[in-house]
């Protein structure tokens, strides 16, 4: 056992003595000794209940022969990090996740691994140190939130935290008054959970269990159900199942799981950030795994499913309705179904056993919303790595945009725009120098675009930026530009006024000046100076790639 450099022998009577004091018995020093890495906080509702999933892994750790230990890790709420300097930690704790993760594991020389997460950059942080080391590991997350109900003159209506960042936008225009957006906000929460919608944390749970990493159910069993619990205590018993089999995450995570994950991603119509995150799960798993691919697997993908923000469902409707493996079961035929699970079964035997239970939220092949994928990269003269946008929340009309630039190089000076009216019909709002290294930490904006929607002009102005967007955005927002402006991106070349061609059928950005134009703007430009000249942020913008790599560290 690898934990046997910590506790055997004579030379390591002194580690004993330590493990001693927290608890353990000389009995158990013959036993696996298996990590819980636990994302627990009292800050983000996604985690506030992870206490008691530890528990319930533990008693299966237990009953399967190990020895477990609970240790922790940070979680940022993107929630209430939004549209402040907190925002620019989000995706930098991603990296620290996966960092400390890794220290904690390595040091104690644990032979097996859990994975206690949720929300949005903590379920990635934590499968890039699950392939990263290799170790037997499953991942669980505390599942959904339930909806919110909200009661109004309009009656009864289902509700989540997107509901309130749009109602701001409507507070804004005079249409509903602040004491109605203090119901809402108090109600649109209604406790534990990752926010109900199909938003990043929830997209990222789902493509855990799609990819093979999670249990079936991991993806959209609610927060408080007691599935959960159960569920929590299979996992501690089938990680010693996998330590028993020497059955390693890259053994799971591969080309072909990968590719399963993006193909149930676009099925779902699920968060652009899934695109980030996903490939930085393959860099760290040794995946090669080009931008480009993901409009091959969205050609390919029906998109099925209609989820918030992009439809009136939420997670626990895809729950009752079968859940991802009844989504899996339906495109089944654009899936590698030899890919192995964590549950010793292949994705055969898995979508074999599942039953679509309600075809008003997972539509059939014959009866999908599109033959093509709810998320799609466009490449052009102003994205030349590639940007991304969820066309399943975009409208029609929205859908082939041509129209003048409104540039602004931040997130407040935009809002501020859009706030006071200057933002026009037509516009093609752009936010500039919020990218990796520019940001630095590519904050997600879903203070704009839910102003936007708020405000009834989601299907009038487009919004693109080198940053990223809240998987609870909907619209033609189109984010993770790239090259960034920063790295003087084309987008740093762009002006007010400047024509902006946006072809989401055809995968296309352009801004219409020549290629000569476009360079001689970027030569005349001055030299990038950094927003943050210490602490954590100017290291993480030192050493950040592209986001079209999935902003990970050179190494």
């Amino acid at each position: 056992m690898k934990s046997d450099a910590a506790k055997r022998g004579i030379e390591r009577a002194p580690h004993r003595s330590l493990l001693y004091a927290v608890g353990c018995t000389p009995a158990e020093m013959d036993k696996p000794f298996i990590g819980l890495i636990n994302s627990f906080s009292e800050i983000v509702p996604g985690h506030i209940h992870l206490r008691e999933i530890a528990e319930a892994v533990k008693a299966g750790v237990r009953s399967g022969g190990g020895v477990p230990f609970e240790v922790n890790t940070i979680a940022v709420c993107d929630g209430i990090a939004m549209n402040h300097p907190g925002m620019k930690y989000s995706l930098p704790s991603r990296e620290l996740i996966a960092d400390s993760a890794e220290i904690v594991a390595e040091a104690h020389a644990f032979d097996a691994l859990v994975f206690i997460t949720n929300c949005d950059k903590i379920i990635p942080g934590m499968l890039m140190a699950a392939v990263r080391m290799n170790l037997p590991s499953i991942v669980i997350s505390g599942g959904p939130m339930l909806a919110g109900r909200f009661c109004s003159d309009d009656g009864v209506k289902h509700v989540d935290l997107s509901s309130v960042f749009e109602a701001v936008g409507k507070v804004a225009k005079g249409q509903m008054n602040p004491e109605e957006l203090e119901k809402l906000a108090d109600v649109a929460c209604p406790g534990a959970g990752s926010c109900s919608g199909m938003f990043t944390a929830n997209t990222m749970n789902c493509a855990t269990e799609a990819m093979g990493m999670g249990l079936v159910g991991n993806g959209t069993i609610p927060a408080i159900d007691t599935r959960r619990i159960q569920l929590a205590k299979q996992v501690g018993r089938q990680v010693m199942e996998l330590l028993a089999k020497g059955i390693r995450p890259r053994d799971i995570v591969n080309e072909a799981s990968i590719g399963n994950a993006f193909a149930v991603d676009m099925a779902l119509g699920g968060s652009t950030n899934s695109v980030l995150h996903l490939m930085a799960i393959a860099h760290e798993a040794g995946v090669d795994f080009p931008l480009s691919r993901l409009n091959q697997i969205s050609q390919r993908t029906p998109h099925l499913c209609k989820l918030r923000p992009a439809g009136d469902y939420h997670l626990e409707d895809l729950d009752a309705a079968g859940g991802i493996s009844a989504v899996m079961k339906e495109i089944k035929s654009v899936l590698n179904l030899e890919a192995m699970t964590v549950s010793g079964k292949s994705v055969a035997e898995i979508v074999a056993d599942s039953h679509l239970m309600d075809e008003k939220v997972i539509h059939s092949t014959s009866n999908a919303y599109s033959k093509h994928g709810g998320i799609c990269i466009l490449f052009g003269n102003l994205a030349p790595e590639g940007a991304v946008v969820k066309r399943a929340a975009v409208a029609p009309e929205m859908m082939v945009h041509r129209g003048p630039a409104r540039v602004f190089d931040a997130e407040e000076a935009a809002t501020a725009a859009i706030m006071n009216g200057s933002v026009k019909s037509g516009d093609v709002v752009v936010i500039r120098y919020e990218g990796p290294k520019g940001g630095p930490g590519m904050r997600e904006m879903l203070t704009p675009t839910s102003l936007l929607s708020g405000m009834g002009m989601d299907k009038e102005v487009a919004l693109i930026t080198d940053g990223r967007f809240s998987g609870a955005t909907r619209g033609a927002a189109i984010g993770h530009v790239s090259p960034e402006a920063a790295s003087r991106g084309p987008i740093a070349a762009l002006r007010d006024g400047d024509i902006i061609k946006i072809d989401i059928p055809n995968y296309k950005l352009e801004i219409e000046l020549s290629d000569k134009e476009i360079a001689q703007r970027l030569a005349d430009l001055v030299e990038f100076e950094p927003k943050v000249t210490t602490g954590y942020l100017k290291r993480y913008a030192e050493q950040v790639c592209s986001a079209s790599t999935g902003a990970v560290f050179n190494r």
